[in-house]
């Protein structure tokens, strides 16, 4: 059969071999089937060699066969255009309950026995491929990271075409047919991937082949695209820019050839249309107009060949066969009957020897080496390549250790070597935000690539192109998905976010550090590029946008994943920001996640001081304390009246104005500044690997002075990752407070009790005797007054009094 997409290099297969015979088709969908309802049911006499007792049946009947038979069909018809035509193919698995088929499938391949050794092609294997299959100590009941060829987990309800299209992207000649199960289909990240092909190149990408599978019903309701007419699906599929090719079978005892048959023609057209556009693309058209891709709708019955009545209910072709049709199998003799009834269906002595091997005859269907679905390098193979990764010394920016605290934009230096990252790395490294790249100050990375765009372009657009490495929709899901089909087929790239509005993924987050937890006990899984956010226009400088975008709760949500994965870190100024940059892009398997202001804001730390302070992951700011004494070989030789900590970029401001008040009025307090840039060194070493060591813990915190702790986010959080630390019960955290309004930058923060004044304040307060001596009460007088000035100038003139936006560190 004529047509190809890309070039797939040598497949393997003699050019002139005869079309599989669809008899061949058939034969693997009814192995794969009989291996799906072995897998939830089974856990002896694999091959049915005596008749089904109670003894062979689990005990715990779990898994999901609905959805299967659909996705065996599809997988079986996409084998037989990968031997045809020599076509690299990823399958996404969309349908979440569909892990017996696609564990199946990769056995049939042969992968999945060469990946694990111990669950061999034969009837011992099969046996063991069953006992484990949602059974304790085996393998989940979704589609996972011990899924051969899978990047798409089975809980990821609604990822899998932005998965698919972010795996396409700069992966020339790839086909990712992506199954989009019904349910799945009613969520809101799967409606905005519908439109992802706006970012695809048919030159420098692959192609995205949508199968959107209609079995008519979720876990217990029908769903909503099987209940419109026919012409308003196709015409939903139109508008979003598809040829929708339609197959429906397995109603009213269809002969399953017939249904084998449709499916073989609208996956042949589909296959000869992406290569079609592949060339016509290559030819120039591409930049005339873009194409309209194929998509195919397959509609066929839930749990179609499995029990259709049971107990006087119908279940094939409901939701009833959604789970388990059978239930209580080992105690209901006429269920397990059902069940023997319906292995047998699939007349297994035609598929697998008497010593459980598949039969010669499904060889033709296979797929040779790496053109395996299960066993692509695409999925499974980790990093393409490493990325060139810039030095960081040219964009730095001058500090004056004699003089701090000169402005400058944090994002905006980072963003000049992103340029460079970019420009070095042009076929691995991509950058996603939803619509916010300009305004994170992110504009540098125009100067090196444009946005990727496929659809119309008009004269007054600014870097639109039809190749480019930044990719921009208003929808967090649709950038993320991008992102995580792209990082786990081999490639590296950011995401940018206002900090309130990422919490739209925190379950898509939650979802790829599941994966990459799971996925780093799984040997044979190459290793991934770090998953890096880039949060700015964060809780502290949303004063203009006001409440709504003031939420700094997601690094709440990171701090509870699994210590092997997750990493935040708040640099204070630009060249922190740098080397935390340079530092997460040369990570994997993690989520690594920065928060940096965007807004001039002083710049502390020198490029050298940076470094070693990224590298440390926190320490003491000596230059701006004032602690006599102090040795940074040995921080307990001495030990201050107060410790002034922080982490962020504003609550460093604040604390080091503090510190500054108390040098200034009260000259004799010993007063230790520290900065904390890598969260996670506060968390106990036997609970995290970035934990710092008690011992250094305590030399920097001490073990008994007063701990006033100014932090980005909500004050718990510290509390939660330092409640082990020796001297927990004297550290006092400010933090956001959920107080915030359209107002001033230091309004703000006087919102939440985190100024300058407030900090200095709980010093005074929390050293021992300290408020007691005489003139402080007077000290504190003039630090409220201060407070309550500042808000009624804000409040009078819509602006911050000079005293606060003129203010310039001084060493003192």
């Amino acid at each position: 059969m004529a047509g190809a997409v890309g070039q797939g290099g040598d497949s393997g297969i003699d050019a002139a071999a005869a079309s599989v015979a669809l008899e061949v088709v058939d034969a693997w969908w009814r192995a794969a089937n009989y291996l799906s309802v072995g897998q939830i049911y089974l856990m002896d006499d694999p091959l049915l060699d005596e008749p089904l007792t109670p003894e062979h049946i689990k005990p715990r009947l779990l898994g999901h066969w609905g959805t299967s038979p659909g996705l065996s069909l599809v997988y079986a018809h996409l084998n037989r255009a990968i031997v045809e035509r020599g076509t690299p193919t990823l399958y996404v698995c969309g349908p979440g309950h569909g892990g017996p088929a696609m564990v199946a499938n990769t056995w049939l391949d042969g992968t999945y026995s060469e990946l694990f050794p111990t669950v061999t092609a034969d009837r011992e294997g099969m046996r063991r491929l069953f006992r484990q299959f949602s059974f304790p100590g085996g393998i989940p009941s979704h589609a996972a990271p011990e899924t051969p060829g899978s990047i798409n987990e089975g809980g990821e309800l609604g990822y899998s075409l932005m998965h698919a299209y972010g795996a396409a992207l700069d992966n020339p000649g790839l086909v990712v047919a992506c199954v989009i199960g019904d349910g799945e289909a009613e969520t809101g990240p799967l409606a905005a991937s519908w439109r992802a092909h706006a970012f695809l190149n048919p030159v420098t990408d692959g192609a995205v082949l949508p199968i959107l599978h209609l079995n008519g019903y979720k876990i217990a309701n029908p769903t909503l695209l099987a209940r419109i007419p026919e012409s308003e699906l196709v015409e939903f599929l139109r508008g979003n820019g598809y040829e929708p090719l339609l197959v429906t079978g397995g109603f009213d005892d269809e002969d399953h050839l017939a249904v084998h048959a449709r499916m073989a023609d609208a996956i042949d057209v589909a296959y000869e249309r992406l290569a079609d556009i592949r060339a016509d693309a290559a030819a120039g058209a591409f930049h005339r107009r873009p194409p309209r891709w194929p998509a195919i709708v397959l509609r066929t019955p839930k749990g179609w060949t499995g029990p259709g009545v049971v107990d006087g209910v119908q279940v094939e072709g409901t939701f009833h066969a959604h789970q388990v049709p059978l239930a209580g199998v080992r105690e209901n003799t006429e269920h397990l009957a059902m069940l023997e009834a319906w292995l047998r269906s699939y007349r297994p002595e035609e598929l697998f020897d008497a010593d459980g091997r598949p039969v010669p005859e499904l060889d033709a269907l296979r797929p040779r080496g790496d053109l395996r679905m299960s066993a692509t390098p695409v999925a499974n193979g980790g990093i393409v390549r490493p990325l060139v990764l810039p030095d960081s010394a040219p964009f730095a920016v001058e500090v004056d250790p004699g003089a701090r605290g000169a402005s400058g934009e944090a994002t905006s230096v980072f963003a000049r070597w992103l340029a460079e990252l970019m420009r070095d790395n042009p076929d691995d490294m991509r950058l996603f935000g939803p619509d916010e790249v300009l305004s994170n100050r992110l504009g540098a990375v125009f100067d090196v690539t444009d946005r990727a765009w496929a659809a119309e372009v008009r004269p007054l657009d600014e870097h639109l192109a039809r190749s480019g490495s930044v990719i921009e929709a208003l929808s967090e899901h649709l950038m993320q998905g991008l992102l995580e089909g792209y990082l786990l087929t081999g490639r590296h790239g950011l995401i940018t976010s206002y900090e309130a509005f990422v919490h739209i993924v925190d379950s898509m987050f939650n979802q790829h550090a599941k994966w990459l937890e799971s996925a780093n006990d799984v040997a044979w899984r190459g290793d991934v590029a770090s998953l890096n956010y880039l949060l700015s226009s964060h809780v502290w400088r949303q004063d203009h946008n006001g409440f709504s975008h003031q939420d700094p709760g997601f690094l709440n949500v990171v701090v509870n994943k699994q210590a092997a994965v997750v990493r935040v870190y708040l640099p204070p100024d630009a060249n922190t920001l740098l080397a935390v940059a340079r530092h997460v892009f040369d990570t994997q398997n993690r989520v690594n996640v920065v928060v940096a202001g965007k807004q001039p804001h002083p710049q502390w730390l020198t490029a050298e001081e940076a470094e070693a302070h990224v590298t440390a992951g926190l320490g003491v700011w000596a230059w701006a304390g004032s602690e006599p004494g102090f040795d940074a070989v040995d921080p307990a030789a001495s030990v201050p009246d107060v410790v002034l900590a922080c982490a962020g970029d504003v609550p460093t401001l604040e604390t080091i104005a503090a510190a500054q008040l108390l040098r200034d009025r009260l000259p004799g307090l010993a007063v230790r500044v520290v900065n904390v840039v890598d969260l996670m060194r506060l968390q106990d070493p036997s609970h995290h690997p970035h934990g710092l060591p008690d011992r250094e813990f305590d030399a920097i915190f001490t073990r008994a002075s007063p701990v006033i702790f100014a932090f980005h986010g909500y004050p718990s959080l510290i509390h939660q990752l330092a409640y082990r630390r020796t001297n927990h019960k004297n550290l006092h955290v400010r933090g956001f407070i959920e107080r915030g309004t359209t107002t001033t930058p230091f309004d703000m923060v006087h919102l939440n009790d985190l100024d300058r004044y407030r900090l200095a304040l709980d010093a005074v307060r929390r050293v021992p005797g300290l408020a007691g001596e005489p003139g402080i009460a007077e000290i504190a007088d003039e630090w409220h007054a201060a407070r309550a000035v500042a808000r009624d100038h804000a409040y009078e003139h819509g602006e911050d009094p000079e005293w606060i936006t003129g203010w310039e560190f001084s060493a003192g």
